[in-house]
C-alpha cells in the first residue's frame, strides 16, 4: 500500500492504464565503441517501429475524422525522417558514446527547448509534436509497448504524472473509474473537477513508489483516506468491495435527504448551491436538492476547443443553464484563466509565478473583445433566468470600475439592438484576494454580492503555493489569520446590507459548518458530491451553538487549536447523534 493524498472521495478498483510522460527516468547510459554499430541498428529499429505504430493509428482514425483531420500523424513522420534531427541523435552517439535512449532523449531536449523559446505560436505547438514524437520513440526503445489508448470497452483508473483541467475535460467519465497522480493538489483546478465528476482522486505519490504503476496493474484506491494499493491480495480486495458496498448505500441514505428543507435544527435557514463547469452537471444539480448554481466556472467552456467560443454559442449554454434551473439562482463568472488553467489555443505568457500574474479580470481588462463578448452573452441569457455576474481576482476599485463600465456598453449594444435582458442584473465580485478584504467595505459600496473564494484567498493570505508540493503541508484553510479575514470580508457585507456567500472548497468541508454559521454565512456553494453531505451535518448543527464554537474559534491563535476544537465539536455531534 502506498500513502498518497485523498484529493476526491470514494473507493475505486480497477485496471490501471497509464498515461505516458515525456519526462522518462532512466540512467545515462554509455557504450563501447565496439557496441555502436548495434545502438544505430537498434535506433533504427525504434525509428521503423514508431513509424509503423504512427501509420497503422492514421488509418484507425482516419475513416473516422478525414484525411484532413489526420495530417498531425504526417507531420509526426516528417520529424522521424528528418535529416536534422537524425544528424543530432548520430552525432550524441558517435561523438559521446551514449546510448541511443539518451542520445535521443538530448536531441528531443534540445529541440523543444529551442521551439519553445521562438516567440511564435505555430513553433511551440511544433515543440508539443516533437514531444509526443519522441516520447512514442523512447517507448520503443525501452521496451515499454504498452497500449497508450485506453480501453474503449472495460472500466480503468488513469494514472498519470500530472493532469491538466484540459485533460480533465477529455476524461471519459463513463470508463474512468478513479485518478491517480504522481503530483498535484488538493485544491488545484483538477481535484474540484475530480469532485464534481464524483471520481476518487489520489495524489502525491512522486517519490513513493518502489516501481512504476504497469498498464494492467490492479489498483484499489481510496479516496478518503489517501490509499493506492498496487496488485492487492484478495483479502484486500475483499476488505474494499465490502467498504464501497457500505459507502454506496451511504450515499443513497444521504439522497432522502435531497429535498427536506435545509436548516438547522434551532431552524436557521442556510442555502446549499452548486459549483459546476458543464451543462452536464445540471441533472446531478437538481436530484440533489440544492438551492441553485453558486458558481459556473465559464473557462471550461473555452477548453477542449480550437478556438474561442462566440458571443451565439455562449448564450446557447448560459440560456441552457438559466432555463433548466426554473427560476433558481445561477452565478455566472467571468473567465477565469491563468495560473493552472490554460488554453491550447490562447497564449499565455511565461511566467515565474502565474498565480500572480496575467489571469482571471487582469485578462479580461486587456482583452476588452473576449470580455464584452461573454458579458453580452451572459446579458442575453439573462432575460431566461435568474442570472447574476460574477468577477474574478477583483483587487481595486479601479478594476471593479473598469469592469462595470464594459459591462453598461455591452448593455447600451444589446439595448440598439433591441435584444432583451435584465436591465437590473445583479453583479458581484470574488472575494480572493487579500486586497479585496482589507477594502470589502468600500467594494462593498459598489455590487449586489460577495461569493468569497477560499481556495486563493488561502493561497494568497499565507503566502503558499497551493500546486506546490513542497510547501502544500503550509496550505491551511483553518489557519488563524484566514478565519480573521473570513470575519473581516462578512462584517463589511453586513455593514452594506449585501448578500455574501462562500464558494471556495472550505464550503463543503463538514468541519467549517460552525464557522459559516458562527458568521450568519446564508449560503454556501460546492461541489455536487459535497451538497447532501454537507446538509445531513447541518440538519443536526444548532446555530447558537455554532455561535458559541466561532467565538472559541477567534481566541486560538494556531491552525492546531482551530482544528482541534472543530473536530472535537463534529465527534462530539455524533457521538450526540
Amino acid at each position: 500500500m502506498v500513502e498518497g493524498i485523498g484529493a476526491a472521495s470514494g473507493i475505486a478498483m480497477g485496471k490501471a492504464f497509464v498515461i505516458p510522460t515525456w519526462e522518462w527516468d532512466f540512467p545515462e547510459k554509455l557504450i563501447d565503441v565496439k557496441d555502436l554499430a548495434f545502438e544505430f541498428e537498434r535506433l533504427y529499429d525504434g525509428i521503423r517501429n514508431s513509424k509503423d505504430e504512427i501509420e497503422c493509428i492514421k488509418q484507425e482514425f482516419v475513416t473516422v475524422l478525414g484525411d484532413d483531420k489526420t495530417s498531425i500523424f504526417d507531420a509526426h513522420l516528417a520529424i522521424l525522417e528528418d535529416p536534422i534531427f537524425m544528424n543530432e541523435v548520430q552525432g550524441i552517439m558517435q561523438r559521446q558514446y551514449k546510448a541511443a535512449e539518451v542520445a535521443v532523449k538530448e536531441a528531443i531536449e534540445k529541440f523543444v527547448n529551442m521551439f519553445d523559446l521562438l516567440d511564435d505560436q505555430y513553433m511551440k505547438e511544433r515543440a508539443l509534436d516533437i514531444k509526443d514524437v519522441g516520447n512514442r520513440l523512447l517507448k520503443h526503445l525501452l521496451g515499454a509497448l504498452e497500449e497508450t489508448i485506453p480501453p474503449k470497452e472495460q472500466p480503468y483508473i488513469v494514472v498519470a504524472k500530472e493532469l491538466s483541467p484540459s485533460e480533465m475535460v477529455h476524461l471519459d467519465t463513463i470508463n474512468a473509474l478513479g485518478l491517480v497522480t504522481m503530483l498535484g493538489g488538493q485544491t488545484s483546478h483538477v481535484s474540484i473537477m475530480a469532485r464534481a465528476m464524483g471520481i476518487p482522486y489520489v495524489l502525491g505519490l512522486e517519490g513513493k513508489l518502489a516501481t512504476p504503476i504497469q498498464n494492467g496493474d490492479f489498483l484499489i484506491i481510496d479516496g478518503d483516506e489517501g490509499q493506492v494499493y498496487i496488485n492487492p491480495s484478495e483479502e484486500q480486495i475483499e476488505m474494499y468491495r465490502e467498504r464501497k458496498s457500505n459507502w454506496l448505500k451511504m450515499r443513497d441514505k444521504l439522497q432522502v435527504l435531497a429535498h427536506i428543507p435545509t436548516q438547522t435544527e434551532d431552524g436557521v435557514a442556510v442555502q446549499l448551491a452548486a459549483n459546476i463547469s458543464t451543462v452536464k452537471e445540471l441533472d446531478q444539480v437538481l436530484s440533489n436538492g440544492a438551492s441553485g448554481v453558486g458558481l459556473f466556472r465559464t473557462e471550461f467552456l473555452y477548453m477542449d476547443r480550437d478556438n474561442l467560443p462566440l458571443e451565439e454559442e455562449q448564450f446557447r449554454v448560459y440560456k441552457q443553464v438559466a432555463e433548466k434551473l426554473g427560476g433558481k439562482r445561477v452565478v455566472i463568472r467571468t473567465l477565469d484563466i491563468g495560473g493552472d488553467k490554460s488554453l491550447d489555443y490562447f497564449a499565455l505568457p511565461e511566467e515565474d509565478n502565474p498565480a500572480l500574474g496575467y489571469r482571471a479580470i487582469r485578462i479580461s481588462l486587456d482583452r476588452i473583445d473576449l470580455f464584452k463578448t461573454q458579458l453580452r452573452a451572459i446579458l442575453r441569457a439573462s432575460y431566461y433566468g435568474n442570472v447574476k455576474i460574477l468577477y474574478p481576482m477583483i483587487a481595486s476599485i479601479e478594476e471593479l470600475d473598469k469592469a462595470n463600465a464594459v459591462l453598461e456598453s455591452a448593455k447600451e449594444e444589446l439595448r440598439s439592438e433591441q435584444i432583451p435582458f435584465q436591465e437590473h442584473i445583479e453583479v458581484g465580485i470574488m472575494i480572493e484576494v487579500p486586497a479585496a478584504v482589507i477594502i470589502a467595505d468600500l467594494l462593498a459600496q459598489k455590487v449586489n454580492f460577495f461569493s468569497i473564494g477560499t481556495n486563493d484567498l488561502v493561497q494568497y493570505v499565507l503566502a503558499v503555493d497551493r500546486m506546490n508540493e513542497t510547501v502544500a503541508h503550509l496550505y491551511n484553510p483553518f489557519h488563524p489569520a484566514v478565519l480573521r479575514m473570513l470575519k473581516s470580508t462578512v462584517e463589511s457585507a453586513k455593514a452594506a446590507n449585501i448578500h455574501v456567500s462562500v464558494c471556495g472548497e472550505m464550503a463543503g468541508d463538514i468541519r467549517a459548518l460552525p464557522i459559516w454559521l458562527g458568521l450568519d454565512v446564508k449560503e454556501l456553494s460546492m461541489s455536487i458530491q459535497s451538497i447532501l453531505r454537507v446538509k445531513n451535518s447541518l440538519l443536526q448543527s444548532h446555530f447558537n451553538q455554532s455561535s458559541n464554537i466561532w467565538e472559541q474559534l477567534l481566541r486560538c491563535s494556531t491552525s492546531t487549536a482551530v482544528i482541534d476544537l472543530l473536530n472535537k465539536h463534529l465527534h462530539e455531534d455524533v457521538i450526540a447523534k
